[in-house]
C-alpha cells in the first residue's frame, strides 16, 4: 500500500514537471536559427495564392528569408509588394525607405483572408 502511494505521488510530480516545461517553454530566436525557405515575395505570394492550404502546412511556424521591394514602412513593421507583412523586432531605421530593396529573416504565422497578406513576425533585417 505504501509503495503504490509513493509511485502514485511520484507520477504526479513527475507529470507535474512535464507539464510545466511544456507551457513554459523557452522563447525561439528567429535571428539565431537558419531560414529554411529563401523566397521572393512574389513567388510566396503566388504559392498561397495558388494553393493556400498547401503553403500553409509548408510555411506555417517555419523561419523563412524573403526578399522584395518595401511598399509600406513603419515603425516596427514593413509591407513586402503589398502582400508580405513583417512586424520587426526592432524599430525601422532612417535608412530604410519604400521603394526600396529589402532581404527579411521571420517566422510564417499564416495568411490572412481578409487582408490577403502573408504575415511573418519576429523579423529581422538581413540586408537593407
Amino acid at each position: 500500500m505504501r509503495k503504490r502511494l509513493i509511485i502514485l505521488l511520484l507520477l504526479i510530480i513527475i507529470a507535474g514537471v512535464i507539464t510545466y516545461n511544456y507551457i513554459y517553454q523557452a522563447h525561439r530566436n528567429i535571428e539565431r536559427e537558419k531560414a529554411e525557405f529563401t523566397v521572393t515575395s512574389v513567388a510566396l505570394s503566388n504559392e498561397f495564392l495558388i494553393a493556400p492550404a498547401d503553403s500553409e502546412k509548408q510555411y506555417l511556424n517555419k523561419v523563412i528569408e524573403v526578399s522584395g521591394s518595401i511598399s509600406v514602412v513603419n515603425d516596427q513593421n514593413i509591407v513586402l509588394d503589398e502582400k508580405i507583412f513583417c512586424q520587426l523586432q526592432k524599430p525601422v531605421n532612417a535608412s530604410i525607405s519604400k521603394g526600396n530593396s529589402i532581404k527579411i529573416k521571420g517566422r510564417c504565422i499564416g495568411y490572412d483572408d481578409l487582408l490577403e497578406e502573408i504575415k511573418l513576425d519576429q523579423c529581422i533585417i538581413i540586408n537593407p
